[in-house]
């Protein structure tokens, strides 16, 4: 063998043990990484925040925070037998009369398993129709306070 040849193994070598090792630092670090992030996983699972009771049923501005509901007569009895099944979100967007909201009512009653209410009921239709009665209005509402001008042809 000639002194080139010794050169190139001795050469070829070298770039093999490079690349083992090079392989094996790239193996720990991905093992490292992988259980130092399961770790911080971990210690995250274990933080909690603490939701008093004192929260639930807090009211601001008229609004009570935890539902978006009015808070007004009736919003209690509402809360435990509206919210329940659904959210208070469906309550706001609807916007009824008392015979709507009542066939409304009869219609979960028939078709979604909702309980009897009993005397609950007029306490609820009384709540939804004073807080959410419908609103007779279009697309939008009419501009107001607008300067018009005339378009020049």
């Amino acid at each position: 063998m000639g002194i080139e040849q010794k050169q190139g193994k001795t050469i070829r070598g070298m770039y093999r043990t490079i690349i083992v090792i090079s392989t094996l630092i790239i193996i720990i670090a991905i093992i490292g990484l992988y259980f130092f992030n399961n770790e911080e996983s971990n210690s995250n699972d274990e933080s909690y925040v603490d939701i008093s009771d004192q929260n639930r049923d807090k009211i601001e501005n008229g609004i009570h925070l935890r539902t978006g509901l009015i808070a007004n007569k009736g919003l209690t009895t509402v809360i435990n037998n509206c919210t329940s099944c659904h959210s208070a979100e469906l309550i706001i967007q609807n916007r009824l009369t008392r015979d709507g909201w009542a066939q409304t009512i009869d219609w979960m009653q028939e078709t979604q398993n909702l309980w009897d209410l009993g005397e609950n009921e007029e306490i609820i239709i009384d709540y939804l129709v004073t807080n959410y009665p419908i609103r007779k209005k279009g697309r939008r509402s009419v501009l107001k306070n607008v300067e018009w001008y005339t378009l020049n042809k």
